[in-house]
């Protein structure tokens, strides 16, 4: 399955035509991304079948949440679920780097079904073995976890990705999905490596991998020709 970034209606509609799976939407990528308006939100949701995980990150200084933060999210939240949304991408710390189980059951609790990505907050945590192990209770809801095993891009954090592929199987619970850095050049080795059966695309698939920029035809068909052959 292949996953892209997208930040308004118009992209999200490239990336569904050219034949991505689904979509992240984003505000702010330049920030790693935050929640989206409200306004694109809805335009987006109204614009294409294929599923929308929105992020939810009410700021880019860390990913420790205060009782305000908190409040921001939850609203946020529901702004995804009043539009007909059930997808969101949301991680949070304890202070200590450990999963903020309070935060995240705070959000599984807002409704039934909704299917949550946990984003790359996964790669600060304390030890990734005990956090997945956490995420992995709530498995019903987190259905995915973004990472690139730790390290700054997925080339260097294969071995890492390979590991925790293995616990996933083993624990049967969210599926890692690697994601930083990833490019038509790369996948293929890290596929191999890794062996997912989801991956997530930011600008190595835009033209000239520019986020100004619309999405690269030819790589996208690379990249999904590898994800399904191997080679």
């Amino acid at each position: 399955m292949l996953e892209v970034i997208v930040q308004n209606r118009q992209e999200a509609v490239e990336a569904e035509k050219l034949g991505a799976d689904r979509v992240e939407l984003v505000s702010a990528i330049q920030e790693g991304g935050l929640t989206p308006s409200f306004g694109t939100l809805k335009q987006v949701l109204g614009s294409v079948s294929i599923p929308v995980q929105v992020m939810i990150r009410p700021h880019s200084y860390d990913f420790h949440y205060t009782a305000e933060d908190m409040e921001v999210v939850r609203e946020d939240v529901q702004a995804v679920l009043d539009l007909g949304g059930n997808g969101i991408v949301f991680g949070a710390l304890n202070r200590d780097y450990t999963v903020n189980e309070q935060a995240l059951t705070d959000i599984i609790n807002m409704a039934i079904g909704l299917d949550i990505t946990f984003h790359r907050a996964f790669d600060e945590a304390d030890s990734q073995e005990k956090a997945y192990r956490t995420l992995a209770k709530y498995k019903l809801d987190v259905k995915r976890i973004l990472t690139s095993g730790g390290e700054n891009d997925c080339v260097h954090g294969k071995e890492q990705l390979g590991r925790l592929v293995r616990l996933s199987k083993q624990l049967e619970g969210p599926a890692i999905m690697p994601g930083g850095g990833l490019s038509s050049e790369n996948i293929r080795n890290v596929h191999q490596t890794v062996g997912a059966h989801e991956y997530h695309f930011g600008k190595a698939v835009r033209i000239n991998r520019s986020f100004r920029s619309g999405f690269d035809q030819e790589i996208i068909q690379q990249v999904k020709g590898t994800m399904e052959t191997g080679k």
